[in-house]
């Protein structure tokens, strides 16, 4: 068995591939997603950012507004 992954263009082309697999010429599935529920961010990007003091902080957003300005 191969897999392929198509994008619909035309809702035709629902119905020409539900004719194909009455004939059972293929099968169609439904894709799962993966549910934004179970992903633990903190896990994820944990290190990502190195520890700062607060004055640091806060004074590279001033740069960085006075940029703008």
């Amino acid at each position: 068995m191969q897999s392929v992954v198509i994008d619909i263009i035309n809702k035709k082309a629902i119905k020409l591939l539900q004719d194909l697999e009455l004939l059972q010429l293929i099968r169609m599935r439904k894709e799962k997603k993966q549910s934004v529920q179970n992903v633990d961010w903190s896990a994820r990007y944990k290190g990502a950012i190195s520890r700062q003091s607060i004055s640091d902080i806060d004074q590279q957003l001033n740069e960085l507004r006075n940029g703008w300005e």
